[in-house]
């Protein structure tokens, strides 16, 4: 078992939000990267798009998501998925911390992980 513990305290701020890259992990072999991810009260994500496929899963508190020009609750226990190039974003207008999980992949990737796979098979 390889346990890859999350550093709360050092978090890295950036698009608009703290975060802490978990995935990629050099042990693991994973068709995707991932990230935790803490918008604070009152703040919200930078509004992006990209060539990736993502989802968010969140995890404790409630925020609201905007995409493609709707603004929808998300909250503990929901999940989330973006096509590619749609832009998105995560805003807290609670008082208290939103706490996700965003999972990202793209054919490169998958492509990656399928060569790692058949060497070390």
């Amino acid at each position: 078992m390889l346990i890859k513990h999350l550093d709360r305290a050092g978090l890295t701020h950036e698009n608009g939000l703290d975060a802490q890259r978990l995935l990629p992990w050099s042990e693991l072999n994973a068709p995707f990267e991932g990230s935790w991810c803490v918008i604070r009260p009152g703040t919200a994500s930078t509004a992006h798009s990209h060539h990736e496929y993502e989802i968010f899963i969140a995890l404790r508190g409630e925020a609201f998501l905007e995409a493609d020009g709707e603004r929808v609750p998300f909250s503990a226990g929901d999940i989330v998925h973006f096509p590619p190039h749609h832009e998105h974003r995560v805003v807290n207008d609670s008082d208290a911390d939103f706490e996700m999980y965003s999972v990202w992949w793209d054919a490169e990737m998958s492509d990656r992980f399928t060569r790692r796979h058949a060497r070390e098979a």
